[in-house]
């Protein structure tokens, strides 16, 4: 948001949330907020946005509730993970090397390993090929609507996370098996085994 006012452009954060959130910068810049922008243009907005990011979250980053035992949880299961972001290589890295979580992924997927971005279910697609699974059998966390829509059209389930908007914001829809606050409440197998039952009519 601090970027805004530079581009000439008035938003409500909660507004701008729910239009850009799991999208890659240039759909952000020229598809949602209409601006036209040179490829040399959009690497320097790109370098300073995930710069001030960084410089923003990093006294308050920690691990959403639940994330470390559901992580843990699911390592013991065997069961496989990847990380599929719109977000940068910088704050891929700054994230996950942060929360010290990189070692629970078999795959890590960002903007650089596709050509579009969410709900293009591209992402998706990629993280599985790379884990070896089927998109049938994935459960995908997501905390945005264009994520969820991304994960339908991968043909994959989605856990609807109200970190970024409210339950209601998901709710009916058909991906969507589960909303939750946190990961407090999530059990792996338990998400497997309802992601391959048929939603009721």
């Amino acid at each position: 948001m601090e970027l805004l006012p530079e581009l000439g452009v008035r938003m409500a954060p909660e507004e701008f949330l729910r239009k850009t959130s799991g999208k890659m910068n240039h759909q952000i810049l020229r598809e949602v907020l209409g601006i036209p922008v040179s490829d040399e243009d959009l690497e320097v907005f790109d370098a300073r946005k995930e710069s001030l990011f960084r410089t923003l979250c990093r006294p308050s980053l920690r691990p959403i509730g639940g994330l470390m035992g559901f992580l843990t949880d699911a390592r013991q299961q065997g069961i496989r993970m990847a990380v599929a972001t719109a977000a940068g290589k910088a704050n891929r890295e700054f994230t996950l090397d942060g929360l010290g979580i990189t070692a629970y992924f078999d795959a890590v997927v960002g903007a650089e390993d596709v050509r579009s971005g969410k709900p293009n279910p591209e992402i998706f697609l990629r993280a599985a090929e790379r884990v070896g699974a089927a998109p049938s059998a994935c459960v995908v966390f997501e905390d945005a609507l264009s994520g969820v829509e991304a994960a339908a059209r991968a043909g994959m389930k989605a856990v609807a996370l109200t970190t970024s908007l409210p339950a209601g914001e998901f709710a009916g829809h058909p991906a969507v098996i589960r909303i939750a606050d946190d990961y407090t409440s999530l059990r792996p197998q338990a998400l497997l085994r309802a992601a391959r039952e048929p939603k009721p009519a």
